[in-house]
């Protein structure tokens, strides 16, 4: 291959049509156009800060972390739907994807990638921190056994905040509240 026909991997990065950044311990070393906007920052503004800034509070920035580490130590890479925060303060639904860049340091130098799923999932009602949690991990499929264990609650608490979810997006069965929760249309 010769100098002219090279591949330019830094334009693809910046221009790729999917949210992306590279890592470090979770500080976003260098983003794309496309993180940028759909955060509503620019780009220099997420350059070499925290992935903190993208998230509803400290507490869930914390808690995502503790829970990523576990299994980007057993597989490499992570993977989930969550709730994230626009520079607005706009909450909306996120498929986030991580890879590792060294097996055996889960946070250390990584790739992610951010997909804007709110079209499909708008978040519809008020949600504290802990709900949003919850309801992020019962999208996943998770009981709320697993989700106890998962996050460290007892699995009656779980169930409490699960009846509010169910209470807030007037759902009858757990069944309903998950697919209220994806945002899918329930035949009736």
């Amino acid at each position: 291959m010769n100098a002219a026909s090279a591949i330019d991997y830094e334009s693809i990065f910046l221009h790729a049509p999917v949210g992306m950044c590279m890592s470090e311990n979770r500080i976003m070393r260098s983003c794309n156009e496309a993180l940028a906007a759909m955060f509503g920052y620019a780009r220099a503004q997420l350059d070499d800060q925290s992935f903190e800034v993208l998230y509803p509070t400290h507490d869930e920035f914390l808690r995502t972390g503790d829970r990523i580490i576990p299994i980007m130590n057993a597989k490499g890479r992570y993977s989930d739907e969550r709730i994230m925060r626009r520079s607005n303060g706009e909450l909306f639904w996120c498929h986030v994807t991580g890879h590792a860049m060294l097996p055996n340091q889960p946070l250390g130098a990584g790739i992610w990638t951010f997909e804007d799923v709110s079209e499909k999932r708008p978040v519809t009602a008020e949600l504290t921190p802990r709900e949003r949690e919850i309801a992020a991990l019962l999208v996943e499929g998770k009981t709320s056994k697993v989700i106890a264990r998962q996050i460290d609650l007892s699995p009656r608490t779980v169930e409490m905040h699960r009846a509010k979810l169910m209470r807030k997006f007037a759902a009858s069965t757990s069944s309903e509240l998950v697919h209220k929760l994806v945002g899918l249309q329930l035949q009736r």
